[in-house]
């Protein structure tokens, strides 16, 4: 399977990322299962997080092929062989760095580099991205969307992270949208697993209000 279809196989039915910065290894599997409770199937785990490599091996053995479980905030190509080496599928970033993008395309991982010009996400693409992340989307509109999409390649995902908020959904989504990141709206570091589920079920509600 192709990054792309494995990709699309977790966002099409639910086209959300649960961007869970800060949980720990004792934490992740409790909020995974609040997460994929609510109907999400997309987990990363920012490598800034504490053990961020265990936390990702105890997500994927727990969910196995039920959730498309990587990391984000991975800045070093040598970090994508480790993310692999954990289980994780998926490798995120917040830039466009060539090296890390190259790296994840040599092993069909999902890659997914942050840009905010299109200068940036047409370099992004032509170096193996298999997705896009629009970041910060608090810093653009979705007017600044529509106008990307109509020169970005149709078939690439972009998935709009920072700042959203369930009920800013739709607009974005009418724009070109393809999914969304839920960061800090979506998870704090030491929430409990009850505030996680509410919260993933407001955004889930969001992609149809």
């Amino acid at each position: 399977m192709s990054a792309r279809d494995l990709l699309h196989r977790y966002l099409d039915p639910c086209p959300l990322v649960a961007i869970i910065r800060g949980v720990t290894p004792d934490e992740a599997q409790t909020m995974g299962e609040a997460i994929v409770e609510a109907g999400i199937r997309i987990i990363e785990v920012p490598l800034n997080s504490p053990d961020p490599l265990q936390s990702i091996e105890t997500l994927a053995k727990r969910f196995g092929d039920e959730v498309l479980v990587g990391a984000g905030t991975v800045l070093d190509p040598a970090d994508v062989g480790r993310v692999w080496d954990a289980g994780g599928r998926l490798i995120v970033s917040p830039n466009i760095d060539f090296d890390v993008i190259a790296a994840t395309a040599a092993i069909d991982l999902v890659s997914c580099p942050g840009y905010f010009t299109p200068s940036e996400a047409l370099a992004a693409i032509q170096t193996g991205a298999t997705a896009l992340k629009l970041f910060p989307a608090e810093a653009a509109t979705p007017a600044v969307l529509r106008a990307q999409r109509a020169v970005l390649p149709k078939d690439v995902p972009i998935l709009v992270v920072g700042g959203v908020k369930p009920d800013v959904m739709r607009p974005w989504i009418d724009a070109g949208a393809t999914g969304f990141g839920l960061g800090g709206g979506l998870y704090q570091p030491g929430q409990s697993s009850q505030d996680t589920l509410e919260k993933a079920r407001a955004y889930v509600a969001g992609l149809t209000a």
